[in-house]
């Protein structure tokens, strides 16, 4: 199984659009959006199976009444799923201290995040850490798949 991890949208259609293209090529069944999504990019995301969290930049956009695709799911701050056996965390990242316990708390196999608008993967003891970088606000718009249950990473540029 892929999944595909996305960040900080903010907003940007087109840049989504072209992240949904490439994850559909990939054969990706599930995505998780690491917030600052941005309510103008949701059709875009429509009839795929998403997870959302909230981002610092959705404090005004209540994302929990614009999401009425059947298909997505709001986890507000901070999100879990189980996939393929492996125990997956993801939040935005802008609590600090939340995304540190998170990462060493040593209940997850992967956590993901974004905030900072940078590529980043690396292996906290038994944790795959990833943010898959920015779709928007960036000069180098980035994604990643994740194939499960390996939690091999693919980190992709748009």
């Amino acid at each position: 199984m892929r999944i595909g991890v996305i960040s900080d949208t903010h907003g940007d259609v087109e840049a989504t659009q072209q992240a949904v293209r490439i994850l559909d090529s990939l054969d990706v069944s599930l995505t998780i959006h690491c917030g600052d999504v941005g309510s103008e990019v949701l059709p875009a995301l429509e009839g795929r199976r998403v997870h959302f969290v909230h981002g610092n930049m959705d404090a005004s956009d209540p994302l929990d009444e614009w999401l009425i695709d059947p298909n997505h799911t709001y986890h507000h701050h901070f999100g879990s799923i189980e996939l393929e056996g492996r125990r997956i965390a993801f939040l935005h990242g802008h609590d600090v201290k939340l995304l540190h316990d998170t990462i060493h708390s040593g209940q997850w196999d992967l956590v993901c995040h974004g905030h900072t608008h940078a590529y980043a993967s690396s292996r906290e003891g038994r944790t795959v850490v990833l943010n898959p970088g920015a779709l928007s606000r960036t000069r180098c718009p980035s994604l990643a798949v994740v194939g499960l249950p390996s939690l091999d990473v693919t980190p992709l540029s748009l």
